[in-house]
């Protein structure tokens, strides 16, 4: 099942964020276990959840509740 943001939109690695109100990217998007060992071990021991990587307070975390992540845009759009 996909992970969503609070206004409904799909959460993709690249998208553009605010994360407690700072602008982010989302850096992985783990929703499953996939062979890849930083992502099936973030599913192991913390379940499915996105990293966000906000270079003023926080650098990278790895979060399992999204109500203070709020979509801006997908990476790819301008």
């Amino acid at each position: 099942m996909p992970l969503k943001y609070p206004s409904g939109e799909e959460i993709l690695k690249g998208d553009r964020v605010r994360f407690f109100g700072e602008p982010g990217e989302v850096v992985m998007v783990v929703d499953g276990l996939v062979g890849e060992g930083e992502n099936d071990w973030h599913m192991k021991e913390h379940g499915p959840g996105v990293m966000v990587r906000e270079p003023k307070y926080f650098g990278v975390a790895y979060i399992t509740t999204f109500e203070k992540l709020d979509f801006v845009g997908r990476g790819q759009d301008p």
